[in-house]
């Protein structure tokens, strides 16, 4: 469990960074990349084994890896673009709501158990999820482009599946190097272009955000693998507790940190959100 705790507080830090960012106006897009380029060392050097690129582009995870480094940056892309046209709650709802998907797949793939308080505890997570990550004067417009949040959503539940399925459970820090550093590339690549149009260069600020980001970036996949990993819960109830604790905890690092106004919806998100992890943990 104690590694879904260091997971869990690995992504609310991920959030209290991005709200600094905003704050202290870094360029977000330089941060993520920097994010990425960081993570993947991160992961580089926690690896014990001896590093021969020969053997990873012959690896059987390769392709997998190549494929969500890609996937990782894309979907903040679109995401992005999903709180601008959409709405921010719009956004968060069809990114978190996605947990659904991995449950789904552990229960059919991996025939997990599913006993009346464990589904219980699915459900009233799900609804935990909405009520914490609905914000009430948030001008969420779903109608318009509506393919932006189902990819989201989409989205974001194959990229939690496919770490889970496709990690080697010997090779977890290599993995996440290897996913860290596709997207970091994929993010120069995008930079590069953008500033032979914009010249805009990279600065002090969003490198240092950058960095701090990298390293909970990368201890929150590899804290949750290594839950996943543990094996005394199984792959639903530990993607079912992860992110509706982190949605829970993000909410309240909003009101403490950054003294931001939760609405009775919120709060009955956090309260149904405790009672969710007590059924499909402890029950």
């Amino acid at each position: 469990m104690i590694y879904l705790l260091l997971s869990v507080l690995s992504s609310t830090a991920i959030f209290v960074l991005f709200k600094l960012l905003s704050t202290y106006k870094a360029d977000t897009l330089q941060a993520i990349v920097v994010n990425y380029i960081t993570a993947s060392f991160c992961g580089f050097l926690s690896y014990k084994g001896a590093i021969e690129y020969t053997s990873i582009i012959n690896s059987s995870w390769i392709e997998a890896a190549a494929i969500l480094g890609f996937m990782f940056i894309s979907m903040f892309y679109v995401m992005a673009l999903t709180a601008q046209i959409n709405g921010l709650s719009v956004a968060s709802v069809a990114s978190k709501m996605s947990v659904v998907i991995p449950i789904v797949f552990g229960i059919v793939v991996f025939k997990e158990a599913l006993g009346f308080y464990k589904i219980m505890g699915i459900v009233l997570a799900l609804i935990a999820v909405y009520l914490t990550s609905v914000k009430e004067k948030d001008d969420a417009i779903l109608t318009k482009s509506l393919y932006l949040p189902i990819i989201v959503f989409f989205g974001s539940g194959i990229i939690d599946t496919s770490i889970n399925y496709f990690a080697p459970d010997d090779k977890i820090p290599l993995f996440s190097a290897i996913i860290f550093s596709i997207a970091g590339v994929v993010g120069i690549t995008f930079l590069s272009f953008r500033s032979m149009r914009a010249k805009k260069k990279f600065t002090l600020r969003a490198i240092s955000f950058g960095m701090a980001l990298g390293l909970v970036n990368y201890a929150s996949i590899f804290f949750l693998l290594k839950a996943l990993r543990v094996g005394r819960y199984d792959t639903s109830t530990i993607f079912t507790v992860n992110n509706v604790a982190i949605v829970a905890a993000s909410t309240l690092a909003g009101l403490w940190v950054f003294r931001e106004k939760i609405s009775l919806k919120n709060y009955a998100g956090i309260v149904i959100a405790a009672v969710s992890i007590i059924l499909v943990t402890l029950i």
